[in-house]
């Protein structure tokens, strides 16, 4: 697990309540992390590409920074109630949000979004800006949305790079809260897993559960070397994982997710379980990719 040295968790902001939301979970998962906090808020400047005169042009700007500033110190507010003696360094950025939240998970060791925006930041969780960010971001991505209660952090794993990651990422997450894990690994008979790609196409080789507590036992095993006192649940269910893990969601305090699966959890970004949980979740949902700092 690779560590950035000093990466900030980030929340981008956008004068909404989801982002206010954001901005307290945030600030959770910075002091649970012992990391700064950094409070940004973008603004496409020109908006809308249209030719303006230099002085309408330094007064619409100078109008647009005096909003981002009055929308910063109100999330900070926010983020000093949920946590006392955390400083958020607060910026604003000009560009495209897409653009700029690719930029700034370059740098974080989380990026927090809000479920629904305005401005900036508009429909950034269940529009293309949210999709595209969690796919391409280059540290996890927590969109924040529905009820964080304090169930157990909800993880689906299928034996793949990117559920390995998750459920890396879900491990800690567990540990920092003191929650306890559950691992679920959801199949149906017409899904292979990585032990049983190079088998055969039986029903026996491509069906067998005892063959899906292999994969759910491997995914296990690391986590319980890395984290031995985290109490941890094992799920091996049939199913289809976008509903199993919507179920969990109602329950959970967490749902982590891997960018790409296989078998049970194929396409899990942008397929039907990611987009599934994105608009129907009922608490905040993690998004990982293989390979992402994991702080």
């Amino acid at each position: 697990m690779t560590m950035r040295t000093g990466a900030p968790v980030v929340v981008g902001v956008d004068g909404s309540a989801s982002a206010l939301y954001a901005v307290e979970a945030a600030a959770a998962e910075a002091v649970l992390r012992h990391r700064p906090l950094k409070i940004v808020h973008v603004y496409p400047w020109p908006s809308n590409g249209v030719a303006l005169s230099p002085s309408l042009a330094a007064t619409a700007d100078a109008t647009l920074r005096r909003s981002s500033a009055e929308i910063l110190q109100d999330a900070a507010q926010h983020a000093a109630k949920a946590a006392p003696d955390l400083v958020g360094d607060l910026h604003t950025i000009t560009g495209q949000p897409a653009r700029a939240l690719l930029q700034l998970s370059e740098e974080a060791a989380l990026l927090v979004l809000g479920a629904r925006g305005t401005g900036g930041f508009a429909g950034m969780t269940l529009g293309s800006v949210a999709a595209h960010t969690a796919l391409h971001a280059s540290c996890p991505v927590l969109l924040v949305r529905g009820v964080t209660g304090d169930g157990p952090v909800v993880v689906g794993a299928d034996g793949s790079p990117s559920s390995v990651a998750a459920c890396e990422f879900a491990a800690d997450e567990a540990d920092r809260r003191g929650a306890e894990l559950v691992v679920l690994h959801a199949w149906t008979p017409a899904h292979a897993t990585e032990l049983n790609a190079g088998l055969p196409m039986s029903y026996e080789a491509w069906s067998g559960e005892e063959e899906h507590r292999r994969v759910l036992a491997e995914a296990v095993a690391g986590l319980v070397e890395q984290h031995p006192g985290l109490r941890i649940r094992r799920q091996v269910r049939e199913g289809m994982a976008r509903k199993l893990l919507t179920d969990w969601s109602h329950e959970a305090q967490l749902v982590v997710v891997g960018s790409r699966g296989h078998g049970g959890f194929a396409g899990l970004l942008l397929g039907s379980v990611s987009q599934h949980l994105i608009y129907r979740a009922g608490c905040p949902i993690a998004v990982v990719r293989p390979a992402q700092v994991l702080a």
